[in-house]
């Protein structure tokens, strides 16, 4: 299944169907990937080991376990592989459940091969996004917080802290507009892209693992403020006097 050049972009596809595995590598091959599929979580846990992987697409339901299991277990061990998982269940519950757990993107099934291949495409170009970038906008600097856009780094207080793709994009979008307020529509427009069909809870979720991330106390935020009933925003100096 691989279809890769040196130094390409790693596509892992973790899916017990192998007719669907199959056509959609053929799909995905417009990404320019190397791209290798695992059929069972423990097979698709070996190429983890193997290489660092720029996006997982990951079946909810495998053989020798559920594909969620696999998306915490790249989240605890702080992973920015970017994670689209794949399910037949497309219900609220499912899609909350995996972006709780730090999945960046969520496809229902049947979804049409555009879909997918766009919604790839988006990740993969978000991966790779601050390489672009001119050198004085690599790096953004509001306070405690350093966010380099071109290494994909973030810095609170001096300390690294290691992000997800969509929670770094999140911060990073925050941060080069830090002070403004944000509603819940507009972030999901401006870092989801407006074609996704989200709900509120996806920044919520995101908000709250930023936190927990970033702030010295979680429960009582200061650098990542809810402005209520209007949305969030950034400071660069914690203020006392928000909460």
């Amino acid at each position: 299944m691989d279809a890769c050049r040196p130094g390409a972009p790693g596509l892992l596809v973790v899916e017990d169907d192998l007719e669907l595995a199959a056509n959609l590598a053929l799909v995905l091959r417009e990404t320019r990937c190397e791209i290798v599929h695992a059929d069972t979580l423990e097979r698709a846990r070996i190429q983890l080991r193997r290489r660092r992987w720029d996006l997982v697409l990951l079946d909810s339901g495998l053989p020798d376990g559920d594909g969620f299991e696999l998306c915490r277990e790249l989240r605890m061990a702080r992973s920015d592989t970017a994670v689209m998982m794949l399910t037949a269940r497309c219900d609220e519950s499912d899609r909350i459940c995996g972006l709780e757990l730090g999945a960046d993107d969520f496809l229902g099934k049947p979804f049409s091969q555009r879909e997918l291949l766009l919604r790839a495409r988006s990740l993969l170009r978000r991966r790779t996004a601050g390489r672009e970038l001119d050198p004085g906008e690599q790096v953004i600097h509001q306070g405690e917080l350093r966010v380099d856009r071109r290494q994909r780094r973030v810095f609170c207080r001096g300390t690294e802290v290691l992000l997800a793709p969509r929670e770094f994009e999140l911060l990073a979008y925050m941060a080069e507009r830090c002070g403004r307020v944000f509603s819940r529509a507009q972030l999901l427009d401006a870092v989801w892209g407006g074609g996704f069909e989200g709900f509120d809870h996806t920044v919520n979720s995101h908000i709250n693992r930023l936190r927990s991330k970033l702030e010295a106390d979680p429960a009582n935020p200061r650098l990542l403020i809810t402005v209520w009933g209007c949305g969030y925003r950034l400071v660069g100096t914690p203020d006392r006097n928000d909460a």
